[in-house]
């Protein structure tokens, strides 16, 4: 939408930037940085070389130090000057990434905004393991999560609950209490269960922990990872799966037809 007192090419684009790897940054999200004369970027989690696109009279603003009202205010002056403001999540910003009330408030205000979403770290993680997390006979659900901290989780969605479905799970900001992570899934996983952990993914100090439910705990602590890593869990981490109907010579679909 276009709001009467904006220019229809003023508005404010929110971009997932990726996992790390500044090359994972979508076109569309590299271009908006470039052209931008505001960027407000996550710095506690977002690459800074993703900058690096910036024009050099950019103004940039690293919202880690700022709070909701220092970032909209940042924002709403700098389209009212009519300048072009791009602001950067990591990952794909529509995950964990708190853009909800950024743009309720942007709409208070009838200023317009654009979301350009991002390469998620539970999708690098996958890449970096080479698994699919949908394979036949094995799971045909992703289930994305966080186990309770200081944030607290709707009641149904706590971990216990979630892994009863025995599907593959992705399980963010919760590896420095990998003990009860691991507690709750052995509920209903059993300990020979492949897990793996994975610290920024596709940056360049990137780290891969992989094990059981029985042992990954101590792996985990032993290479000190407390922060920053995904916990994907499940069969699909394991070799066991059929194959899939997509490609097989004597199944029929709209493109082909079955082989004798």
């Amino acid at each position: 939408m276009t709001y009467k007192n904006q220019k229809p090419s003023n508005k404010i684009f929110f971009i997932g930037a990726g996992p790390g790897d500044p090359e994972l940054i979508t076109i569309k999200g590299k271009n908006r940085i470039e052209e931008a004369d505001v960027i407000v970027y996550a710095g506690s989690l977002v690459n800074p070389k993703v900058l690096q696109w910036a024009k050099k009279d950019s103004q940039i603003f690293n919202s880690a130090t700022m709070d909701l009202d220092e970032i909209i205010e940042v924002m709403e002056k700098a389209v009212k000057k009519g300048k072009k403001v791009v602001r950067v999540h990591t990952g794909d910003p529509s995950i964990y990434g708190a853009i909800r009330e950024q743009m309720d408030r942007l709409e208070e205000l009838e200023i317009d905004f654009e979301v350009i979403p991002g390469v998620s770290s539970f999708l690098a993680s996958a890449a970096l393991l080479k698994k699919e997390f949908t394979l036949p006979d094995v799971s045909q659900t992703i289930i994305c999560t966080r186990l309770e901290g200081r944030t607290p989780v709707p009641e149904g969605e706590a971990l216990e609950a979630l892994a009863s479905h025995k599907a593959s799970m992705a399980i963010f900001l919760s590896v420095h209490m990998i003990d009860k992570v691991v507690e709750k899934l052995m509920q209903h996983y059993n300990g020979d269960t492949p897990i793996a952990v994975v610290q920024r993914a596709t940056w360049e100090d990137q780290r891969i922990v992989q094990g059981t439910l029985k042992d990954i705990a101590s792996k985990v602590k032993k290479a000190n990872i407390t922060k920053t890593a995904q916990i994907l869990v499940g069969d699909f981490l394991g070799n066991s799966y059929s194959l899939s109907k997509l490609y097989d010579k004597t199944f029929s679909h709209q493109y082909r037809r079955a082989k004798k």
